[in-house]
């Protein structure tokens, strides 16, 4: 058979080629609306990769972006990878500290910026040293010392892309270090390639010609799940939000373009869902057939709340380990006509492993876990668009000897191969020699009435080595109180798993990719948490039976 190339070259040329005319939406951050196509993109990309190669820019060399989901970062998603150089994605929500460390592991020689972030680019721009800094502009002017965006792409000649081998470098993501300091995944042309066929089959995330697209997950993250190159590929309409993404901005989005396709973490959603219970007859949303869950785990309520509305929730599962699609929840045909808590149960799982990707589990003990739903272990995963190693080496024990990469989720596995993320191996709880779940307990308080959102942490304590702590924050006007909390936990859980301390917050921190930040819960809470115990274990509610 043919030795054909699995280039991203492929993937812009089939856009210009035989979708040249499906629509590109980027919502300016003024609030504007801007529209081009998928194939003028390609076009100026090939512009682009001609003015990038004018300044220097060449195979393999880092070409970093500080950009919204917007059109000029699809140009760059197609015009770096296909000239053979590698486009790196900055999160412009990290520390200044952080950003300087990350363009400095990468080596990153040029960057672009939007000017709406150029106050972001202040703060770290300094301490590394780009030979160029290209900037998009929307009617300011372009800093003395800086490029323009336009003004390059103009005086650039369009060029011919050259034949790349399939497992060079195309991209380069890096975590988000709520471990420590952030790692850089390097994805090959091959890795993105065959993402992208996977994402777009029909029992995954199914993306089609047919549909409109708009990824609310950022492009600075995981390459946005991959979906913009899905989108290029199948010829898929695409709606780029810019950076407003509160619940009102999507809505008006979604109603106003009609979009049937959407994708983003939690935290997205919960707002979104909150702004439909106030004002259900405000958006027409009719066309929407399914909103792509991931990043965290995703609580029955939402899916019940979204189900009011006529609209349905898949969970899928990944990291930017795993390019990122690991796994989706899509509801197995034998249980269409299955009872409600039945259908449930599965769809708050995160799903079925995606084609290619191998999973199994692994105990403390190092045993392989049985699939059958009760046995827990560390979530180990191999696969053609998988990282085989962090970039310049670092942390080389994330992967096992015989090549499987270790997640750190842990999970128990079901007899159909469904995950279900227990937790993060960091945030399980140890109480009393036995694991509690902060995630299943995160989700049923989160079921609750009054409740908006909420963190389950460990806590030392010096009778269980470690108790779960629920941080919360409640629904506008709602109250409850902590015996009223534990009524409701009571239903699925021991009393021994229950937390004994709650704290109300008004806002639970985040990461910069809006996963709940339980480092800073954890060192907020452990010292406090000790000082409320007697010598004998006693609570703060005077309980000490935990069993």
């Amino acid at each position: 058979m043919d030795d054909y190339p699995l280039t991203l070259t492929h993937v812009v040329e089939r856009a210009e080629r035989f979708h040249g005319g499906r629509e590109v939406i980027s919502r300016r951050p003024d609030g504007s609306i801007a529209r081009t196509t998928l194939g003028a993109c390609a076009r100026r990309a090939r512009r682009l990769a001609s003015a990038l190669a004018g300044l220097g820019v060449g195979d393999g060399d880092r070409v970093a972006t500080l950009l919204w989901n917007q059109a000029e970062h699809l140009e760059l998603y197609f015009a770096v990878p296909a000239m053979g150089a590698v486009v790196h994605t900055l999160n412009p929500r990290l520390h200044p500290d952080g950003l300087a460390f990350i363009a400095a592991d990468a080596q990153d020689r040029v960057i672009v910026v939007d000017e709406s972030l150029l106050e972001v680019f202040a703060g770290f721009g300094d301490t590394h040293p780009f030979e160029h800094v290209i900037v998009v502009t929307h009617g300011g002017a372009v800093p003395d010392g800086m490029a323009d965006y336009e003004d390059l792409i103009g005086r650039g000649a369009p060029v011919a892309w050259p034949v790349l081998d399939e497992r060079r470098a195309a991209a380069l993501c890096y975590t988000s270090g709520t471990t420590g300091r952030p790692k850089g995944v390097i994805y090959s042309h091959r890795a993105l390639v065959l993402h992208s066929m996977a994402a777009a089959l029909p029992d995954q995330l199914g993306v089609s010609a047919r549909d409109t697209l708009l990824p609310v997950v950022p492009m600075f993250h995981a390459n946005a799940w991959g979906l913009p190159y899905a989108a290029a590929l199948i010829g898929a309409r695409l709606v780029l939000p810019g950076p407003r993404l509160d619940p009102g901005s999507v809505l008006d989005l979604l109603a106003g373009e009609r979009v049937t396709v959407t994708a983003g973490v939690p935290t997205v959603w919960m707002g979104m869902l909150a702004a439909l219970d106030a004002e259900p007859r405000r958006w027409d949303l009719g066309r929407l057939d399914r909103l792509i869950v991931g990043g965290a785990a995703v609580p029955r309520s939402l899916l019940e709340g979204y189900d009011r509305h006529g609209l349905t929730v898949i969970q899928a599962w990944g990291m930017t380990e795993t390019a990122p699609l690991g796994s989706v929840g899509r509801l197995p045909e034998d249980l269409d006509a299955g009872e409600s808590d039945e259908r449930y149960a599965f769809r708050a799982r995160q799903g079925i492993a995606v084609p290619f990707m191998d999973i199994r589990a692994r105990d403390d003990d190092g045993e392989l876990v049985a699939w059958d739903d009760t046995a827990m272990g560390e979530l180990e995963v191999r696969g053609p668009w998988v990282a085989a190693a962090y970039h310049n080496g670092q942390a080389p024990d994330s992967f096992t000897p015989d090549g499987w990469f270790r997640t750190g989720d842990i999970v128990r596995i079901d007899h159909r191969g469904c995950l279900r993320i227990c937790d993060r191996a960091k945030d399980l709880v140890k109480s009393g020699g036995e694991w509690i779940s902060s995630v299943d307990l995160e989700n049923h308080l989160m079921a609750h009435p009054a409740v908006a959102e909420a963190a389950v942490v460990a806590v030392p304590d010096e009778r269980w080595g470690e108790r779960p702590l629920a941080v919360l924050t409640l629904k506008d006007g709602a109250r409850t109180d902590p015996e009223e909390l534990r009524e409701h936990l009571a239903t699925d859980f021991a009393r021994w798993q229950l937390p004994e301390r709650f704290e109300f917050v008004d806002v639970i921190p985040r990461t910069a990719t809006g996963k709940f930040k339980k480092s800073v819960l954890r060192e907020r809470y452990s010292a406090t948490h000790l000082e409320d115990h007697d010598s004998n274990g006693h609570g703060p509610d005077g309980g000490s039976d935990l069993l």
